[in-house]
């Protein structure tokens, strides 16, 4: 870093060079030949996932976009010097894709439409893939899968996200196992319960069943004896008069008495002691 400036405002110096590799037997050589490298940019602007920093816009039909869903980062890149056809300096402009099929350094290329990497002569464009590029994974970057419960154990793995758009960072945990109940256990107790539970409902109904047979029995029974009890009559032995006998009622008086008469009888008995019996002899009875 550099001070250029009493506030103390930072440049990073970084260097963007271009060098042309003439392939052999294309103009007669036997070997590739490299020209001189070219510098493009000597001041680093800043990085961003914008694809406008300061004066600088990328276009978007430069590169093909994204299969993932990932941005891309723009690492933005300045030369110091000016020419006649670039008044504000030459711009170079890197993009980092994640791709993590391309290990290592990876691989860059040039818009298809620009196959010299710039279509004015000031803004180049360059597409960096490499699975450098992808973020540091974590816990949001694998899943874990249940396995079936099988005799009292189960088993818990952890994979990664289908497709891996990291690298580095966390690590897949190890399996875990925990104890478990099948649902055939289940089954088997909820069954069980259920049987019993119906059994016990259908002989609770037979119970009670008999039981209120046997009462509906006796109420039958204890009306029938007292009905009969206030209807019995004293069974005649013939219903005509016969000859000589006389057609008279028989009046049969009951000697007990009911506590009600019981209870007339005491009260007269109090009264006539209360008085005397006098007997009245009248005048004619004298005269006689």
């Amino acid at each position: 870093m550099v001070s250029e400036s009493e506030d103390y405002s930072n440049v990073v110096r970084a260097f963007v060079c271009q060098s042309t590799i003439i392939p052999p037997d294309s103009k007669g050589f036997r070997a590739a030949l490299a020209l001189q490298s070219n510098s493009l940019a000597d001041v680093f602007l800043g990085a961003t996932v914008e694809a406008t920093l300061g004066n600088v816009n990328i276009k978007p039909e430069v590169f093909e976009q994204s299969k993932t869903k990932l941005p891309d980062v723009h690492f933005y890149y300045k030369s110091s010097g000016v020419s006649a056809t670039c008044e504000n300096g030459r711009v170079s402009v890197v993009t980092m894709r994640c791709n993590p099929t391309k290990l290592g350094q990876g691989g860059i290329s040039v818009p298809s439409s620009c196959p010299a990497g710039t279509c004015d002569g000031c803004i180049f464009y360059f597409l960096w893939e490499s699975a450098e590029a992808c973020p540091m994974c974590t816990e949001q970057d694998y899943h874990e899968i249940e396995g079936a419960c099988k005799k009292g154990h189960q088993e818990t793995l952890y994979v990664w996200n289908e497709p891996k758009l990291c690298i580095k960072g966390v690590s897949l945990p190890e399996k875990k196992i925990i104890i478990c109940e099948t649902l055939d256990f289940w089954l088997k107790v909820g069954a069980g319960v259920g049987a019993f539970t119906g059994v016990l409902l259908i002989a609770l109904t037979c119970y009670f069943w008999k039981k209120n047979q046997k009462l509906e029995y006796k109420y039958s029974k204890l009306v029938m004896t007292a009905n009969s009890k206030e209807c019995e009559l004293p069974a005649a032995d013939s219903c005509a008069i016969m000859e000589g006998e006389d057609n008279e009622e028989e009046i049969v008086y009951s000697n007990k008495q009911s506590l009600l008469g019981k209870l007339k009888s005491l009260a007269t008995k109090e009264k006539e002691d209360r008085f005397e019996s006098v007997q009245l002899k009248s005048s004619r009875s004298q005269n006689i």
